[in-house]
């Protein structure tokens, strides 16, 4: 993803930097490193992320919106401003409640 438009040093409002686009996920990558990234990601309401398990702990935070978020089978229901720990090799699911804005941070170092 183009990150040439997060200018470092400089401030800005996290909900601000991505829009949403009807029936899509839009993804913007904030950092990305060989040790992990940091991505901002909107999804109109009925759009979500299809299961997955991953070799890599993710932090997932809902900055805008309400979102369910299905780790190993156990439901937990996110609010804006809240986040979770997404364990490795955990199959995990990010459904909506209606439209709603994230960040998603994945540390990739540790686990060599």
């Amino acid at each position: 993803m183009d990150t040439s438009d997060i200018e470092k040093a400089k401030a800005f409002i996290i909900v601000e930097i991505i829009e949403y686009i009807p029936n899509a996920v839009v993804s913007k990558t904030i950092i990305k490193k060989s040790t992990g990234n940091i991505s901002v990601m909107s999804f109109d309401s009925g759009e979500g992320l299809t299961e997955k398990i991953t070799p890599f702990d993710t932090f997932v935070q809902i900055i805008e919106g309400k979102a369910e978020v299905i780790i190993d089978g156990q439901s937990h229901l996110l609010e804006s401003g809240q986040g979770i720990v997404i364990p490795a090799h955990l199959s995990n699911l990010i459904k909506p409640n209606g439209r709603f804005k994230m960040i998603s941070t994945v540390i990739k170092s540790g686990y060599e």
